[in-house]
């Protein structure tokens, strides 16, 4: 009987053991990705990167209660952030053309993959119709956000030069405008389901450079397209009412 009971102890230490092990092996190639992702991003991107990871380490611990998983599977948040920063440098790749302006640039950050699109690759100053050449731009970003269940955020940007328009009396409406028109882009075309998709304007008032130059102000007026990390899509407010 003690030999038996013996036994089984040594094959639960063994199991237990396995487990670790999978787990170590999971977190290590997660950051193997993470840092092939990050080879040509600069020191800005990686503290912010560095500050989204140790979210993701912390978030993505493995419980184990006699065969049951409790909270996230082993390294699934560091995985989904090495995913995420590949979407972006495949987007990045397909729209820059080398020796050109780069129209679209991506980051990571703590909420999640943040597209940066400038104005001139949407809009033309001072409007919120989207240009022909704006599908192109769009497309590409759609079919890396077709099947995807994070919660996806358009959000609108101007430069501090106000305006005043019988349509626009201000950035806060140009740049909400901005955005909504994206978000119609990708409801209409079916990209992404009107209950998974919101639209913010933010006016001048979330700039990336300084407003002291002709060029940062062209880099400041954009529309950014945040693909939310499934922790941060969790959190988003779901109506019980909506039925698509």
């Amino acid at each position: 009987m003690m030999a038996r009971r013996k036994k089984t102890d040594e094959n639960e230490d063994l199991g237990r053991w396995l487990l670790t092990y999978a787990d170590l092996i999971t977190l290590l190639l997660a950051f193997f990705i993470v840092m092939y992702s990050m080879s040509q991003i600069d020191a800005k991107k990686f503290g912010k990167m560095s500050r989204a990871l140790s979210g993701a380490l912390k978030g993505g611990s493995l419980a184990i209660k006699r065969g049951e998983d409790i909270g996230m599977a082993p390294g699934k948040g560091v995985m989904e952030i090495g995913h995420l920063m590949s979407i972006g440098r495949m987007i990045e790749e397909k729209i820059n053309k080398p020796g050109d302006d780069k129209p679209i640039s991506t980051e990571m950050s703590e909420r999640g993959l943040v597209i940066h699109i400038v104005e001139s690759a949407l809009f033309r100053q001072g409007s919120a119709d989207l240009e022909a050449k704006a599908k192109s731009v769009l497309e590409i970003v759609s079919s890396h956000l077709d099947g995807i269940d994070n919660h996806i955020r358009v959000e609108g940007h101007t430069d501090d030069i106000p305006i005043n328009t019988i349509k626009y009396p201000s950035n806060w409406e140009l740049s909400s405008a901005r955005a909504t028109e994206v978000v119609r882009y990708f409801i209409e075309n079916k990209i992404v389901a009107p209950g998974e998709i919101s639209a913010l304007g933010y006016g001048e008032y979330r700039p990336i450079k300084p407003n002291n130059s002709i060029e940062n102000r062209a880099q400041n007026r954009r529309v950014d397209i945040v693909i939310l990390t499934m922790e941060m899509t969790r959190a988003e407010p779901a109506s019980a009412l909506y039925n698509p």
